[in-house]
């Protein structure tokens, strides 16, 4: 189906990118797949390439766009080559719109020119041992000193996405005491260096999937962080965290749709060749019912998505449509992974054929982001329910 959201501009970065994928970044999937993320030297190829910084002003060394559709390019290009950019996702695409619409003059001065070229990788740190979905939970204090020039941070995160590789990170902790009148007030996002003294990266949690997409564990013993670093207004957080809620979750949703694409293309090339009492697989009606059914969700998906992209570069996705589209779009490639792993048989269950890479990564995509049931719980409520 002929796709009318992009332009040739568009066109023109997708063919550098999957250049870019071809030559630097297949090659050595073995060796992060060992280290479990890429080297620091591969975000410093993506700041040089402009992918890091698409949307960051250019007055701070980024490409200046407003639009999403160059972040969603990549998510396509990625899926298509079964590789990982690591933790590009969340760098990019989740923590810069905090910075560019929460952080002052002076923040953004000081960040974005390294956040744009790699010498600096994010992470946002929300959740905690005892809380997933329910962040009005969270118990990492930040107490203000006495003088007021520094908060004292204490806590623990967990599964924190890019926590390794990151050289700051966007810390939601609780800055005023629990108000079980008020669940979401007092929170606060303080940007913590990773070479503070007392934060630790504990444990690099072994995960099913998204080997190369390190996820850690985040320790907090008497952090101190300069007020300068409080990003927004303190207490504001809960607020800031739901606004970009909608960017974050179609950005989830979008992935989906290209690797559920990629699966089909895997699974059509694989059918085609692999034969059964002497006849491709793919002439079996089975199969060709299989992946026509599979071809129509994606293509659903894809428009889907593709819809909210707009509304998204328009500022008008809602909280409500995000969670939609979320919920759809990561059921859909669940939906379309397992079935063409069946066409592989045995070797769909084989780490080394990329199929199998597919099924293990997507799997978490209807749990981060907010799980799939917390988007029915919303779009629940938009119905008045």
């Amino acid at each position: 189906m002929e796709r009318t959201i992009f332009t040739q501009e568009h066109d023109e970065f997708r063919s550098m990118l999957r250049d870019f994928i071809d030559r630097e970044v297949l090659p050595h999937q073995a060796e992060w797949d060992a280290l479990g993320r890429p080297p620091r030297e591969f975000f410093h190829r993506l700041g040089e390439l402009g992918v890091l910084g698409i949307q960051v002003p250019e007055e701070f060394g980024g490409g200046g766009e407003s639009s999403f559709k160059y972040n969603a390019i990549v998510f396509e290009e990625v899926a298509r080559a079964g590789v990982s950019f690591g933790s590009y996702t969340v760098h990019s695409c989740l923590i810069l719109p905090y910075l560019l619409e929460y952080g002052s003059d002076e923040q953004r001065k000081r960040w974005l020119p390294d956040f744009a070229s790699g010498r600096m990788m994010t992470a946002i740190a929300m959740t905690e041992p005892g809380t997933g979905s329910d962040l009005a939970n969270i118990a990492t204090t930040a107490k203000l000193s006495a003088d007021g020039s520094h908060y004292v941070v204490n806590g623990a995160k967990t599964f924190i996405t890019g926590g390794v590789t990151a050289d700051l990170v966007l810390t939601v902790c609780r800055t005023a005491p629990f108000d079980p009148e008020d669940r979401r007030a007092g929170l606060s996002i303080l940007c913590v260096p990773t070479d503070a003294e007392g934060f630790s990266v504990g444990r690099k949690l072994d995960k099913i999937g998204l080997h190369q997409q390190d996820t850690a564990e985040l320790s907090y013993q008497d952090v101190r962080v300069p007020v300068e670093n409080l990003l927004g207004e303190e207490g504001k957080a809960f607020g800031y965290l739901a606004h970009n809620l909608p960017q974050e979750r179609l950005s989830i949703a979008l992935n989906q749709v290209g690797q559920a694409a990629a699966a089909i293309e895997h699974a059509v090339a694989y059918t085609k060749d692999r034969k059964v009492f002497g006849k491709p697989v793919a002439s079996f009606q089975n199969t060709k019912f299989v992946l026509a059914e599979c071809s129509a969700e994606v293509q659903a998906a894809r428009v889907f998505a593709d819809h909210c992209l707009e509304l998204l570069d328009r500022g008008e996705l809602s909280v409500a449509d995000a969670a939609r589209a979320k919920l759809y779009c990561t059921e859909v490639a669940g939906r379309v992974i397992d079935k063409c792993l069946q066409l592989h048989g045995g070797y769909g269950y084989i780490t080394e054929d990329p199929i199998a890479r597919l099924y293990a990564d997507t799997r978490v995509s209807r749990i981060y982001g907010g799980t799939s049931e917390v988007m029915k719980t919303i779009i629940a409520k938009d119905l008045g329910l």
